[in-house]
């Protein structure tokens, strides 16, 4: 079976066509600035990789564009939509009501737009994408895949706030995180690759990148995340603050003078590593210049120490720790931070082999022999795990 998986952003559409049967992605791509006469998609297949410029005005054109290029006599791989035999959306927050994969029907769409309050960039623009999906294969199935679900086995004393439980039991304020469908995946690969049982396994997963968060897994399952409300908590990230005393928001709210919008627009997009680096928003350039940039420097330093605590602390709550897994942009091709972070853990026994760490993108145990933690890096597949997911669905 052919699975195309959607991912839509507030003004991207990427997208991967897999054949399930052979594990074979077929083609891939993103249509980028959607809404702008500059739009353009990018699409690829048989190693080679076409630029189509074109703007379009909604996630209903985009799609139709990828659409033509997927039936493409010239780089196309299908004949006929009818060859995709189902479609599954990642949706980025699924609240308390999803926990796990469900059917899109118009009770599904309608539950994921009422969830958009907590991930604004990205759910509304996921229903857009639905819709213009059902619009074009009105008959064939489709599956939501959301980031939150993974975590919907928490503990309550892992993801409840130590607020007035009304703001809960009201407005359904908690500890959610994201990235759950790349956390899932990469642990699973971890136990594969030691021909260990995950029920076995207490593991931390580090997904690094622009988004950055992580995930305490024991017996398979998900006990603690960084990431909370909304995709803003956790570790400092490239431009969101992450962690903070709530003080900090209101104090500055109360002397600037800051509508809340406008305060979390500065938390989300004028913050982090870029904010205190004084640097554009790009973590490898922030990385180069760390060695001759004081400001880069600390950035960098602050963004290592905190993942570093982070894994301390899971280690806490798992009590134990047996494999740490590095996924993401930045934790699966930036080895200097890799090992920065593990050189803080070695009271752990965690030990570092500096050969196997220079891999880039790569499946492979970073950890010495003598290491007492396994440490992998590990390049998450969140559109295969989507697939996977979507066909054991339908």
């Amino acid at each position: 079976m052919k699975v195309l998986v959607l991912n839509c952003g507030s003004s991207s559409l990427k997208y991967q066509l897999i054949d399930m049967d052979k594990k074979e992605v077929l083609a891939k791509g993103n249509y980028e600035r959607i809404g702008e006469d500059e739009a353009f998609l990018t699409h690829k297949v048989n190693g080679e990789k076409y630029v189509i410029k074109k703007g379009v005005h909604s996630h209903d054109e985009a799609l139709k564009g990828i659409m033509e290029q997927l039936l493409s006599k010239e780089y196309g791989v299908i004949a006929s939509l009818n060859e995709i035999g189902a479609v599954g959306h990642r949706i980025v927050h699924g609240g308390e009501i999803f926990s796990g994969p469900a059917k899109i029907n118009e009770t599904v769409i309608n539950q994921i737009a009422q969830c958009g309050e907590f991930a604004p960039l990205h759910n509304p623009a996921a229903v857009l994408g639905i819709r213009a999906c059902i619009e074009l294969m009105p008959n064939t199935p489709m599956v939501a895949v959301f980031d939150t679900a993974f975590h919907q086995t928490m503990p309550k004393e892992n993801y409840l706030y130590p607020i007035p439980i009304e703001y809960y039991e009201k407005l359904r304020v908690r500890k959610y995180g994201a990235h759950g469908t790349s956390h899932s995946y990469v642990s699973k690969r971890a136990a594969a690759l030691m021909n260990r049982n995950i029920k076995e396994l207490k593991i931390v997963t580090c997904h690094l990148g622009q988004g950055a968060s992580l995930c305490a897994i024991k017996e398979g399952k998900c006990i603690d995340t960084s990431m909370g409300l909304t995709p803003l908590g956790g570790i400092a990230m490239v431009t969101r603050s992450g962690d903070l005393d709530p003080s900090v928001v209101t104090y500055i709210m109360d002397k600037e003078k800051i509508a809340p919008n406008d305060m979390n627009a500065i938390l989300n997009k004028k913050s982090g590593l870029s904010a205190i680096s004084k640097m554009p928003p790009d973590f490898r350039e922030i990385e180069a210049n760390s060695s001759n940039n004081p400001d880069a420097k600390t950035a960098i330093n602050i963004f290592n120490s905190t993942v570093a605590q982070y894994i301390a602390r899971y280690a806490v709550k798992l009590g134990g720790l047996d494999v740490i897994v590095f996924t993401g942009g930045i934790g699966e091709n930036q080895a200097n931070v890799r090992e920065a972070i593990c050189n803080q853990l070695e009271f752990m026994g965690v030990e570092i082999n500096k050969e196997k760490n220079k891999v880039k993108g790569e499946e492979a145990e970073i950890s010495d022999s003598t290491s007492k933690i396994k440490v992998f890096v590990i390049p998450t597949d969140e559109e295969m795990m989507i697939a996977q997911e979507t066909i054991a669905l339908i």
